[in-house]
């Protein structure tokens, strides 16, 4: 007996973190200053955004706003509403455009990654390293053969010009690769035993077991998309995103000292909607993070 409580008490030592409380004490500062350096960009620009003038051109410019004011977000309406094209259309296009693509991102990615991870078929490799062979070129190398393909498709100047190249990204598919890797085969097995078909595992099986993958990939296509301007292949002022039009915007007002409160207001508007998106799937983001799968 007592032979038994001896093993019990060395695995639960052996199990324990061997770290003493200074040092835990150490790693918490640590990691709480750079929280702080971290969090220092977006107090700045949510504070920028509510100072009146005078603050603004405060030196040294103050941390934090002392009387808060709504007139830069003022300022910034009457000037997008004095265009030809309504506020409300700039937002509309960035939702199509965004949303679709998010949501065929996440689609393709996903359909294309079951196969390369759960089945053999020739040339299974070489299709993989292909997917990670365009992840190694920046988006200057492949910006005129974009713009080529985009133009035989006939689809230049429309949504879909933005839209359709979402859907290949690579890094999607190799994250979503990777994580149903993860997923044991006697699982799948076991569904295909039960008379589930191919469809039927894909949607009923992987993506559940893998939605804080495609969840995080949804957060990461969102914030690259929400910063899409669109120049490249948009003509048409009706059809052009909400970002294209807060950099024109912000371009015409940093001509003048006073409406650098409209431009404090641009940044804030630039930068809310991606936070706000990442706070809400924030957890899944960091069950992604930490979690290693399914193990058999």
């Amino acid at each position: 007996m007592a032979d038994v409580k001896v093993k019990k008490r060395l695995f639960r030592r052996r199990h324990q973190l061997n770290r003493s409380m200074a040092g835990n004490s150490l790693l918490f500062t640590l990691m709480f200053i750079s929280g702080i350096f971290m969090a220092m960009p977006l107090v700045m620009i949510a504070n920028d955004a509510l100072k009146p003038l005078d603050e603004l051109f405060q030196f040294p410019p103050a941390l934090f706003v002392r009387n808060p004011t709504l007139d830069n977000f003022t300022d910034l309406a009457n000037s997008i509403t004095s265009t030809w094209v309504p506020f409300s259309r700039y937002l509309i296009n960035t939702v199509i455009i965004t949303g679709g693509s998010t949501i065929g991102h996440v689609l393709c990615a996903s359909l294309a990654a079951y196969p390369l991870a759960k089945h053999d078929f020739p040339l299974k490799k070489l299709l993989f390293s292909m997917v990670i062979l365009s992840m190694m070129f920046s988006w200057q190398v492949t910006q005129s053969p974009n713009y080529m393909i985009i133009s035989w498709l006939g689809i230049n100047n429309t949504y879909l010009a933005l839209i359709l190249p979402a859907f290949a990204y690579g890094m999607g598919l190799y994250l979503m690769k990777q994580f149903m890797e993860q997923i044991p085969d006697s699982l799948i097995e076991s569904a295909r035993i039960d008379g589930a078909n191919e469809w039927m595992v894909f949607w009923r099986i992987m993506m559940p077991n893998v939605k804080p993958a495609w969840l995080t990939l949804a957060i990461f296509q969102f914030q690259l998309m929400w910063g899409n301007t669109g120049y490249l292949f948009l003509r048409n002022e009706e059809i052009k995103p909400l970002q294209f039009a807060l950099t024109q915007l912000n371009s015409l007002l940093s001509g003048g000292a006073a409406r650098a409160g409209a431009m404090a207001a641009v940044s804030f508007v630039v930068a809310v909607v991606p936070i706000v998106f990442f706070l809400v799937c924030q957890s899944n983001v960091i069950e992604t993070m930490t979690s290693s799968g399914i193990k058999e």
